[in-house]
């Protein structure tokens, strides 16, 4: 894929959705997301707004920052369609065995 199709804000945001994965229970300051993914404070502001406007980040008491529930929902359908399609193979697979 070509890199014209790359954007510089949305990969900050995508690092930072990774980022904050796993920090569902005291979250991350807006200063710790800056450090990590090297960028100023008003980057993460803006960004964290716009996660949040998606539902996928949320402010906690204190100023940190975590992701949404929606999240692992997003996760768990993700989850559920590899075990539908997992099923439909070992049906399909069931279909062509013979006891020849």
């Amino acid at each position: 894929m070509s890199a014209n199709y790359v954007n510089a804000a949305q990969q900050r945001v995508l690092k930072m959705l990774m980022l904050l994965a796993g920090h569902e229970m005291f979250g991350l300051a807006p200063s710790e997301i800056a450090k990590a993914i090297k960028t100023s404070p008003s980057n993460v502001t803006r960004d964290l707004a716009n996660l949040k406007e998606a539902g996928l980040a949320e402010p906690l008491d204190g100023g940190r920052w975590r992701i949404t529930p929606r999240m692992g929902q997003l996760a768990l359908r993700v989850m559920n369609a590899l075990g539908e399609a997992r099923a439909r193979v070992e049906e399909t697979a069931q279909r062509f065995r013979t006891d020849i």
